[in-house]
Order: structure tokens, then C-alpha cells, then sequence
């Protein structure tokens, strides 16, 4: 009888602490699962675009067309664009088709935009400003970039990442706050 008696015990703690362990794990968990903005603020992406896209941020419909890595840019007349690079470093350029769609803000034929960079060990660059590239660098409205609504109009964000990374770049993230959401795109 005392051994059967004890089995019921062990089989009482045991299922007790499975229990505990069970709801202690729900309760830690649950927070972050279901906090969005907590997950947006860590950086980690929640949606990906594969083939380049298309994906619609904030009412303006993005396409990836190409990822390139360069060892310098130049402008028209053959000179090279200052990046401030340093020694080892690339110019990777990522250009992307933008299409402004009803609901977003053209102020002077132009709108907020940009996109990150990113690697598949979790690195993360931001786009420099090069003017006087082929391709307009924002999408701010000037004279030589316009858009318009349901155009379709190309911009190239340039990063300067170490050359070791250029290997491991996986595409770009295109994020708003207004939803939580961070695309990855890749090409």
C-alpha cells in the first residue's frame, strides 16, 4: 500500500510542476507575442517579399529590381561621386520602382521614403544621399524627380557595406510604423 501511495505523489508532483512549467512559459511569452510594437522596435522583420515584389507601404506600391555591388560610383562625365567609403568597403545600389498610389501626400511631386539594407547575419545600413548619380537617390519632389500618382517612377537607395558583407546582403526592408510592419524584399 505505501508504495503505491508514493507513485501517486511522484505522479501528483510531477504533473504539478509540468503544470507550472507549462503556465510560466504561456505567461512569458505571451507579452511579446502579442505586443507588435514591441516586436517592430527590436528591428525584426515581420513580412517577406520574395521576386522583387511588389509590396505596398504606406499607400506606395514598392518593386525591387536589382541589388548591385559597385566599386565606386560615378556621375555623368566619369567623376566619382564622394560616399565617404572607407578602404575595404563596397557601394551596393538597390533600385526599386515606386508607384505613389490614392492616399499618399505628393508635396512638390514627391514623397517621404527609405529603405534599409540588410544581411543575412542581422546587419543593417542606411542609405546615403549621391547626388548626381543616373537615378534620383530620394523620392523628395526637385526638378529632375516627379512623381505622380499611379506612375510608376524609379529611385536607387546607395549603401557603402564592408566587403566581407556583400555576399550575405539579402535585400531590403521597406517599414512603417503605422502598422508595425517591416518587409523584407528580396530580389
Amino acid at each position: 500500500m505505501r508504495r503505491l501511495n508514493r507513485v501517486a505523489r511522484l505522479a501528483a508532483q510531477i504533473s504539478l510542476l509540468v503544470a507550472l512549467m507549462s503556465a510560466s512559459g504561456y505567461l512569458l511569452t505571451r507579452v511579446y507575442l502579442g505586443d507588435d510594437e514591441q516586436v517592430w522596435n527590436q528591428g525584426n522583420v515581420n513580412e517577406l517579399v520574395q521576386g522583387g515584389g511588389p509590396v505596398t507601404i504606406e499607400h506606395v506600391e514598392w518593386k525591387l529590381d536589382s541589388v548591385q555591388p559597385y566599386t565606386r560610383l560615378v556621375d555623368d562625365e566619369g567623376e566619382a561621386i564622394p560616399l565617404g567609403a572607407p578602404a575595404g568597403s563596397m557601394v551596393m545600389v538597390a533600385k526599386m520602382t515606386a508607384t505613389p498610389r490614392e492616399g499618399v501626400y505628393l508635396k512638390d511631386g514627391g514623397f517621404s521614403c527609405t529603405a534599409n539594407l540588410r544581411d543575412d547575419r542581422g546587419n543593417v545600413w542606411a542609405p546615403l544621399s549621391a547626388s548626381d548619380w543616373e537615378l534620383p537617390t530620394s523620392c523628395f519632389g526637385s526638378e529632375e524627380v516627379k512623381f505622380e500618382l499611379n506612375e510608376p517612377g524609379q529611385v536607387a537607395f546607395v549603401y557603402v557595406v564592408p566587403a566581407a558583407a556583400v555576399s550575405h546582403v539579402v535585400g531590403v526592408t521597406m517599414e512603417t510604423r503605422e502598422d508595425f510592419r517591416r518587409v523584407l524584399i528580396t530580389p
